[in-house]
């Protein structure tokens, strides 16, 4: 029998990683229906990633999309925990730590040892191999990439990747869990990057590049790519809101596993060593 199933107010789903990715995740499952527990080290980073999720249900019920019996249920849903073993009950686990291989490893690892048997394990991972996930626990067949896009709760798109050993019967339960959230979900097969890093990626890393070797300002650039092909967002500004250092960890993955065009531009090593992470350092190729 598959996890998952049923209503969704009898569903548990915890997330773990309580940062930009994270909060999104825990938002639209709430919003959704599904009761949620936000789980993170830091009970600093519970308390903002609820902040945050507050702040959005209030833009949407200014914005008209909510009223106000909506946003206390949905914030009524979502707990918080410090402890990983608060997600022992849930039919659904999303991963959104951030994006760092041993990391993922240690997590799914301990999920594997403290979840139910039949509870599905998925990751928000931009490009790290879910095969390789899957084999650190004794459930391959119920692990899945589950990979929203930022800001999650507009975004429609989820990218659904499937692992070498990932299950028919899991990856349509995520298939059909995404469209009850009111998403978009795409599968597709476990490569480094998937489809959407595998061709952003290098796009943005082209960019940096560009303002290397002066060939335009960060301005010039994204104005091009705005204007000239009715990007919503420059690459450069799009880099800055995923953050350089996340930009920089999946270029590495594709460098690896795809050859030589993907390695990282030298400035975008440099910006991140220098601690110009993008918005969330109030500086990267703009100031915040």
């Amino acid at each position: 029998m598959t996890a998952v199933q049923g209503s969704a107010g009898d569903e548990r789903v915890a997330v773990v990683g309580a940062g930009q990715m994270g909060n999104g995740i825990a938002h639209v499952f709430a919003q959704s229906g599904f009761p949620v527990t936000m789980i993170d080290v830091s009970t600093d980073a519970l308390a903002r990633g609820r902040s945050t999720i507050e702040k959005n249900l209030d833009r949407q019920l200014k914005k008209g999309s909510i009223d106000a019996a909506a946003r206390d249920a949905t914030l009524g849903r979502v707990s918080t925990s410090p402890d990983l073993g608060a997600a022992g009950d849930a039919a659904l686990v999303v991963e959104a730590a951030t994006e760092n291989v041993e990391l993922k490893f240690r997590i799914f690892g301990d999920l594997d040892r403290l979840c139910a048997p039949a509870a599905i394990l998925a990751s928000n991972t931009s490009s790290i191999s879910i095969t390789e996930i899957g084999a650190r626990t004794k459930r391959p067949e119920q692990v899945v990439g589950m990979h929203f896009m930022n800001p999650v709760p507009v975004m429609q798109l989820v990218e659904v990747i499937r692992g070498l050993a990932t299950s028919d019967a899991t990856t349509a339960t995520v298939l059909d869990l995404s469209r009850r959230l009111g998403k978009t979900p795409v599968e597709v097969n476990d490569y480094p990057g998937f489809v959407a890093n595998r061709i952003l990626m290098p796009m943005i890393n082209e960019a940096v590049y560009c303002v290397m070797e002066g060939v335009g300002t960060p301005e010039a650039i994204d104005t091009v790519m705005k204007l000239g092909m009715n990007h919503p967002m420059g690459p450069l500004t799009l880099a800055d809101l995923i953050g350089l250092d996340t930009c920089l960890s999946i270029m590495e993955v594709l460098h690896e596993g795809l050859g030589e065009k993907y390695r990282p531009c030298p400035l975008l090593r440099t910006y991140v060593e220098a601690g110009r992470l993008g918005r969330k350092s109030g500086r990267g190729f703009y100031e915040y």
